[in-house]
């Protein structure tokens, strides 16, 4: 399958099929929503976006297209929720199938993020901001999907993560 060619699980693949910078969409898949965050084409800074409300796939697929092609995306950072042990169960899983859809639906290279942690880092930075319960519910996913994207860029621009 050629999709599977455009998927990473290592930064410096995911970089190398980039090429020089480049804005790129972080996605956290939650069963109901889809936060979405944006960075910079130089890399420096993850901002959330909005959070989607999850549809069938035809429905995500529209919706992500539209956001990629107006922002000029040239690839994906998507959230992969493994287990605190490393190992993977169901929700990894989905997040695979649904990487592999967008591979085949958009032909961008993307890449799988660890994202453990990021929903408790993206609320501790909300409570931080003093963001009431309601706001919060009703941003975590997109404000995970910006820790992800960072976590990310942070390795494409050599950190350490």
């Amino acid at each position: 399958m050629a999709e599977t060619a455009l998927i990473f699980e290592d930064a410096r693949g995911f970089g190398s099929a980039l090429g020089e910078g480049g804005v790129l969409l972080g996605l956290d898949l939650g069963t109901k929503t889809l936060g979405t965050a944006l960075c910079d084409a130089g890399w420096r800074f993850a901002t959330n976006n909005t959070t989607i409300q999850r549809g069938k796939w035809g429905r995500d697929r529209e919706t992500l297209a539209a956001l990629i092609q107006a922002r000029s995306v040239r690839g994906i950072v998507l959230g992969l929720p493994r287990n605190m042990d490393g190992s993977e169960g169901p929700r990894a899983q989905a997040s695979r199938a649904y990487a592999r859809n967008c591979a085949e639906a958009f032909g961008l290279p993307l890449l799988l993020w660890d994202e453990r942690w990021s929903t408790q880092a993206a609320e501790a930075a909300m409570i931080g901001q003093d963001m009431s319960r309601a706001k919060r519910a009703a941003a975590i996913d997109a404000h995970a999907a910006a820790v992800i994207l960072q976590g990310a860029i942070d390795r494409l621009a050599g950190g350490v993560l």
